[in-house]
């Protein structure tokens, strides 16, 4: 068999766009991509050599920065014993102290651990939780979900099914995947007065469907990639109340706000309830490998345990990776150690002050902060080659979708660094 020699950075740049798909872009023509060298703490280096401030986190997953020396070691540590033996009628201590570590910092009701390969994964294992829960109950109607738009919950089918079906991405699978209901995206924003007209449309809902509906899924207080919007806690402090009178589950997806990205721990920890099913995700690693778990209330796994059916059948062949645990406990160590919530807390308040410049720009039809979150919401969608490129002009990696342009950088950024990022924004919308 020949392989190719591809040496010279154009060459693999031209394989890239030839054989590559790369996310949310086409094959036909590809969005250009940048050929990474390497990246330490908030830089990402390129093969050109320009150094770039990323003020994504890698998907909001590199909280601590890049390279870092105590996620660096675990890994290898860890590599020493085994770098993975499967999960079916073995365990090891790296799944176990994480486990243990997870359940003392979730919420208290959460005291069962499934892990998961991915964050969609994650959402696909909770659904199925709460299906059996109910046929387990002897409820085999309940096979639905009520969620609310501009939600995004990842890309597999069942998560699919309880994204957006506009914002979500996922419009043209609708025929294949199952229907679910969804309720208005809550108005109230995060810091107006909490008004229960916010309620109307899931109210409503859930009186037609109750007696299909599994569970009630949500993204606390952040939707993500559905529209970044930020919204009243007292929403979910309700909704809490209207599941335990129908009998449903609540399964809280904090695979983007876990782990302090919103100023607290967890975002549930910003309600007055806790959820029946939490996920978790991105940030579980500090960045450095794909894992998630899934964490249950003893009333879900008791339930589904004395059923006809007890086994919950999934098994990804990479659960509990050693490798994963290692390092997903020696990142979340990491963050309870350091001074995580003055940290975001600075982060929130430069990125406030930086971007109260655009609140009267006429392009700008938002402007809104919650912890190591910046979102600006243009009233157009921005092209996202052009804007991306303006920003690697000066210096930071941003990628903007649709109408936004935000901004979640790791919360090790320095101010001064943080300040380049939000000039840059500024001036591109400015601009």
């Amino acid at each position: 068999m020949y392989i190719m020699s591809l040496n010279e950075t154009k060459d693999l740049l031209e394989f890239d766009k030839n054989h590559i798909w790369h996310p949310y872009t086409s094959m036909a023509n590809p969005l250009p991509v940048q050929m990474v060298k390497s990246a330490s703490g908030v830089r990402i280096k390129l093969e050109n050599g320009k150094e770039l401030i990323d003020g994504m986190s890698s998907w909001w997953s590199a909280i601590h920065g890049y390279n870092v020396p105590e996620l660096n070691n675990a890994i290898s540590n860890q590599l020493k014993d085994m770098s993975h033996v499967m999960f079916g009628g073995l365990t090891h201590k790296p799944a176990i102290e994480l486990a243990d570590l997870l359940i003392k910092i979730t919420p208290k009701s959460l005291t069962k651990v499934f892990f998961a390969d991915s964050g969609s994964v994650s959402v696909e294992v909770a659904m199925k939780m709460a299906i059996q829960y109910h046929y387990s109950k002897g409820n085999q109607k309940k096979q639905k979900f009520l969620t609310i738009k501009s939600g995004y919950h990842g890309d597999t089918a069942n998560a699919m099914s309880v994204c957006d079906p506009v914002t979500g991405m996922h419009e043209i699978f609708t025929k294949m995947l199952s229907a679910n209901y969804f309720a208005d995206s809550p108005f109230v924003k995060f810091d107006d007065k909490w008004d229960d007209k916010d309620l109307d449309s899931f109210k409503n809902l859930l009186f037609l469907h109750h007696e299909e509906i599994a569970a009630v899924i949500l993204e606390p207080i952040v939707q993500g990639a559905g529209g970044m919007k930020f919204y009243h806690p007292q929403y979910l402090n309700e909704v809490r109340k209207l599941c335990d009178e129908y009998d449903l589950l609540l399964i809280f997806d904090e695979i983007a706000t876990g782990f302090g990205r919103t100023g607290k721990l967890f975002a549930a920890e910003h309600t007055k309830i806790e959820p029946d099913i939490m996920c978790i995700g991105k940030a579980i690693t500090g960045g450095y490998m794909t894992f998630a778990a899934v964490l249950a209330s003893d009333k879900v796994s008791n339930e589904i345990s004395r059923g006809k059916n007890p086994t919950l059948m999934h098994g990804p062949t990479f659960m509990a990776n050693p490798l994963a645990c290692s390092v997903s406990i020696a990142s979340i160590k990491l963050l309870l150690n350091s001074p995580w919530e003055k940290r975001i807390a600075k982060i929130e308040k430069i990125l406030e002050k930086e971007f109260a410049k655009l609140k009267s720009n006429r392009n700008v039809r938002d402007v809104r902060v919650l912890g190591a979150i910046g979102v600006i919401e243009m009233h157009e969608p921005v092209d996202m080659e052009s804007v991306t490129n303006k920003f690697i002009a000066k210096g930071v990696w941003l990628r903007p979708f649709g109408r936004l342009i935000y901004t979640m950088p790791p919360y090790i950024i320095s101010e001064e660094d943080l300040i380049t990022l939000t000039d840059a924004i500024c001036e591109v919308v400015e601009n």
